[in-house]
């Protein structure tokens, strides 16, 4: 399969669901995207049963505060300063390029780099949505090692960290993010073809596409959504308050939603570290954690980001089921509510049966 222009809208929109609202507005990363097809063509999507077991894989990402990122843009040479350090040191070519998450524009970006750098872009990534920090990635439950990542900030640094494990690389990355103005660009969990073998969320590319098609010429968007989803429609309202501060390299905050319509007289908050993380009303949890939980727009479904939050938007907050992954033991422990502060046992947004 090839990406093309014609690809990029519904790519988009899938990846800003998929975002639950962190990963980096995809209003940002279009433009680029746009452009780099123009100037060096289609991307071929490869699935991991194409490449060799040898096959050198590196996912790239952007890290940082998405309040940053949407006002600092990218580099065309970030991109490829990272490759040239990553194939230095690996001592071989990249095979094909692998988005550390396919949430936001975290999931777009990577087409670009693709185009840009003449590289195959796996149909794969590292979560399935997005997440906040490096550890909280299927390579690490897997067991893979973060032993080297690579960062190429938008005025020409370029570091390449040797952490002794998966926590040290958040802390060591992060620390270098904020010294570059809270956002740059990232190589890390290099692996061959075997090595990803069971050790990545496949087809999540193929899944952004079908989101994003999924409410195209529908009546009722937000239902056409919640239907392809398989979500929890929580709540549809007004956003009556936002708090959000940008420090430490994550936005974090918070949103309140009054319900309106068949929903007045309920109100929610969705309480946020770059993603939503969990919503509650009247103290109780109606969502968290890994499960999925985004918010668009009421009338048109377009997901909106945590920075682009408003007082007076229309809203209407979704929640779903994470990949199968996450709710093991072993990804719980890295991205379950305790991972994140939160002294909440987890429960299946699907068994809130009282919820729409």
């Amino acid at each position: 399969m090839q990406l093309t222009e014609s690809d990029l809208p519904a790519l988009a929109r899938g990846c800003a669901v998929l975002g639950t609202g962190g990963g980096g507005s995809v209003e940002t990363a279009i433009p680029s995207a746009l452009q780099a097809l123009r100037e060096h063509g289609p991307v071929p999507l490869v699935r991991l049963a194409d490449l060799d077991d040898d096959a050198l894989i590196v996912p790239m990402s952007s890290i940082g505060a998405p309040t940053v990122g949407h006002e600092m843009l990218a580099s065309a040479e970030q991109p490829k300063r990272l490759r040239e350090e990553v194939e230095r040191i690996a001592g071989r070519p990249i095979s094909a390029i692998m988005a550390g998450e396919i949430g936001g524009s975290n999931g777009v970006e990577p087409l670009a780099w693709a185009a840009q750098l003449g590289l195959p872009m796996l149909d794969a990534d590292g979560m399935g949505r997005a997440f906040p920090e490096l550890q909280m990635v299927s390579m690490h439950v897997a067991g893979l090692t973060s032993d080297l990542v690579i960062l190429a900030d938008v005025v020409g640094n370029v570091a390449a960290l040797r952490p002794i494990d998966a926590i040290w690389s958040e802390r060591q990355a992060r620390a270098l993010c904020v010294a570059s103005g809270a956002s740059t660009m990232m190589a890390n969990y290099l692996m061959s073809g075997a090595q990803a073998r069971g050790a990545v969320i496949e087809g999540s590319v193929s899944a952004a596409l079908d989101i994003g098609r999924a409410t195209v010429g529908h009546a009722d968007p937000v239902a056409a959504l919640t239907e392809r989803l398989a979500a929890r429609r929580l709540l549809d309202g007004k956003i009556v308050e936002v708090e959000r501060n940008t420090g430490g390299g994550f936005v974090r905050g918070a949103v309140v939603v009054d319900g309106t319509g068949s929903y007045a007289g309920r109100m929610v908050r969705i309480e946020i570290q770059n993603e939503n993380l969990v919503v509650f009303e009247s103290g109780e949890v109606l969502a968290s954690v890994p499960d999925l939980i985004t918010v668009v727009d009421t009338q048109t479904a377009e997901a909106v980001s945590t920075e682009t939050l408003r007082y007076g938007q229309r809203v209407s907050v979704l929640a779903w089921a994470c990949d199968p992954l996450w709710r093991t033991p072993e990804g719980m422990a890295v991205v379950g509510p305790r991972a994140f502060g939160y002294h909440i046992d987890y429960r299946p947004v699907e068994e809130h049966v009282h919820v729409g």
